[in-house]
């Protein structure tokens, strides 16, 4: 494969607002434990501040290994072989949280997109040991989103602690991490889901595999019609959902979520709501007399990934669009305004 001196890479040069702007940058060569991967595919989110003007977007990359560094081929990887780059780019392999397996909160990790020159450019470094095997059957275009989303929310479901045949509540299950807890959980885990997102998205989420749908926009929070936790207890037969993960940024999400639970449940925090506020009912006399847990999820690790992709090919059937490099404000727009359903990423073999 011809490498050459310059590439493209599209970078924020206005943080904090919808801007970006296509430069030519220098390709890297690989040092010692490295690969340069060239990128077909990319997913991504919109990160305002405090990202610095001129720093390449981009996460969930996937691409070929164009070249290798020294010491790299003791990684298994080789030239040709298709990989993915996920949100964290860089985990050290050698701390006390990479030791138990959480890569997630890795003391020296390096996040694609945000401190780590991102995947919206036609090469990227990586390192040799941290890239994920993309397996055959599964599209470089399916594959992209599942590299965050797909492994932050299978990383939660395992978490749950729920067993094939358990009621799991996936609160925001029409967004971007939701639909695909939904048909990870249903199809992959044999859960029996119950989504609750606006109404528009009912069709969508039973399309992913949802055996009950629930409104939150017609949930009584008043003396009036039923409350989500009614209609949560009456899907379970009264007896309530062994785990509820919440992919929503809301606090009132947060609020509800753990009167949706049974005893012994687990409550999963994915979701960060941007005004973050303490869980409501966690009080003491609840925690206890029904036994629950709550537990946070960041991203998953290199085996949850692997884990991901594999399953992935077998049961997600997401719908995604493909944007060219100059839509993506456009795009950026729409995700700020909610407007978009399942994922959207970005082709980077076409800079025309």
């Amino acid at each position: 494969m011809d490498i050459p001196k310059t590439h493209k890479a599209l970078v924020y040069d206005k943080p904090g607002d919808i801007s970006t702007n296509v430069v030519d940058v220098e390709t890297p060569t690989p040092g010692p434990g490295e690969v340069l991967v060239k990128i077909t595919h990319s997913g991504w989110k919109f990160l305002p501040e405090p990202i610095k003007s001129g720093q390449v977007g981009g996460h969930e990359g996937v691409g070929i290994v164009a070249q290798m560094g020294p010491s790299s081929d003791v990684s298994g990887v080789r030239i040709g072989d298709r990989v993915g780059i996920k949100w964290i780019a860089f985990a050290c392999g050698n701390c006390a949280a990479c030791l138990s397996g959480a890569d997630g909160v890795c003391v020296n990790q390096k996040v694609s997109g945000f401190t780590w020159p991102g995947t919206f450019q036609q090469f990227v470094l990586a390192p040799a040991h941290y890239v994920t095997p993309i397996p055959d059957g599964l599209s470089s275009e399916m594959a992209a989103p599942l590299l965050c989303g797909g492994v932050t929310v299978y990383s939660a479901l395992k978490k749950s602690k729920a067993k094939s045949g358990d009621w799991v509540v996936i609160a925001g299950a029409g967004g971007g991490l939701g639909h695909l807890g939904v048909q990870l959980g249903s199809r992959g885990m044999g859960f029996k889901i119950i989504g609750l997102d606006i109404g528009s998205k009912e069709e969508f989420v039973k399309g992913c595999g949802a055996e009950v749908f629930i409104d939150i926009t017609k949930c009584s929070t008043g003396d009036r019609g039923k409350s989500a936790t009614e209609m949560v207890l009456a899907a379970t037969g009264g007896a309530g959902a062994s785990a509820v993960v919440i992919c929503s940024a809301s606090n009132a999400a947060y609020a509800q979520g753990l009167d949706f639970l049974k005893f012994n449940g687990t409550l999963v925090c994915v979701g960060v709501p941007g005004d973050p506020q303490p869980i409501e009912n966690a009080c003491p006399h609840i925690m206890v007399s029904k036994q629950l847990r709550i537990v946070g999820s960041t991203v998953g690790n290199r085996r949850d990934a692997i884990e991901t992709l594999d399953m992935a090919k077998r049961v997600v059937s997401t719908p995604f669009q493909v944007e060219k490099v100059q839509s993506i404000d456009r795009v950026f727009e729409e995700m700020r305004g909610g407007r978009l359903q399942g994922r959207v990423l970005l082709d980077l073999q076409s800079w025309a």
